[in-house]
């Protein structure tokens, strides 16, 4: 298996479309901080049901900055983690991830477009795609290509957002309260054409891949005070982003209301006592027959 085979043609997307890369690594990292306590819980779900295998050899789909392949490399202490992704600069930013902490040697890395081809890499034994197989353009085939990747009795992980995080309280808004509603109803809307997958039923897309066992696991995000240290700077990022594909679909009130919680003044989100982080990721697991 070649490292950083396959030389992808555009940069890794967010959950809204194309971004710079750096700010893109930057809020995938902060993601992982924040909600630390999900991603480790539904990591321990995936080990536990591998708990009958050796485990090897590990995929991670769209692998970003590699928050959770560290975290499969520490958790599955024999096995080797490959992880996948279709930009260079987000498997640069996980290889010095890993080297920091003494994994370089059994978390590798393979830049590929899997919308174009399917990268050489040996049969795994534990599968795990993040906010990832809504990116693609056809998901059931790559669907199917996991599933000729993965030896029998291993196991597939699909997690996936239900929705977006949301920060805010429900009176903030000049006039009307509601604005992070209002916001984040705008971005669905835009979303609908540029992610039409997103919110798929993943449940189905994986037994329709041969998968038997389909197992949904909801976690229910709900983090208040006191906060991470870092969770001002991860609710700033995630609207600001927002911010940058909603900008024309939303009221000039409300752009100024979010314009102040992007700021340095007084209204900015980096300064509020009253955020907090709430949201649903749901977990699809699975074994290959």
């Amino acid at each position: 298996m070649d490292r950083h085979s396959h030389p992808s043609h555009h940069h890794h997307a967010d959950d809204e479309g194309e971004v710079d890369v750096a700010v893109q690594a930057d809020i995938l990292d902060l993601d992982a901080e924040v909600l630390s306590s999900y991603l480790t819980s539904a990591i321990d779900r995936v080990h536990d049901l591998a708990r009958h295998l050796p485990v090897r050899r590990i995929l991670d789909i769209g692998a970003g900055t590699g928050s959770a392949a560290v975290i499969l490399a520490q958790r599955f202490a024999g096995a080797d983690v490959v992880a996948v992704d279709q930009s260079a600069e987000m498997l640069a930013r996980l290889e010095a991830k890993a080297a920091g902490i003494g994994l370089a040697g059994r978390v590798l890395t393979v830049e590929a477009n899997l919308d174009e081809s399917w990268p050489a890499i040996d049969r795994v034994d534990v599968v795990w795609a993040s906010r990832s197989m809504h990116h693609l353009a056809e998901p059931g085939r790559v669907l199917e290509e996991i599933f000729a990747a993965v030896n029998p009795g291993g196991v597939l992980a699909v997690a996936e957002m239900s929705g977006h995080v949301r920060f805010l309280p429900d009176d903030i808004g000049i006039g009307s309260p509601g604005l992070e509603a209002r916001c984040q109803a705008a971005l669905q809307e835009l979303m609908r054409v540029s992610l039409p997958h997103l919110g798929a039923d993943w449940g189905l897309l994986i037994a329709g891949a041969g998968f038997a066992d389909v197992a949904e696991q909801i976690f229910d995000i709900d983090l208040t005070a006191p906060l991470p240290a870092s969770a001002g700077r991860y609710a700033r990022e995630q609207l600001r982003r927002m911010r940058n594909h909603i900008s024309e679909a939303i009221t000039a009130d409300d752009l100024k209301v979010l314009d102040g919680l992007l700021g340095d003044g007084p209204d900015s989100v980096m300064h509020r006592q009253d955020l907090a982080i709430r949201g649903r990721r749901t977990l699809w697991t699975a074994i290959r027959p």
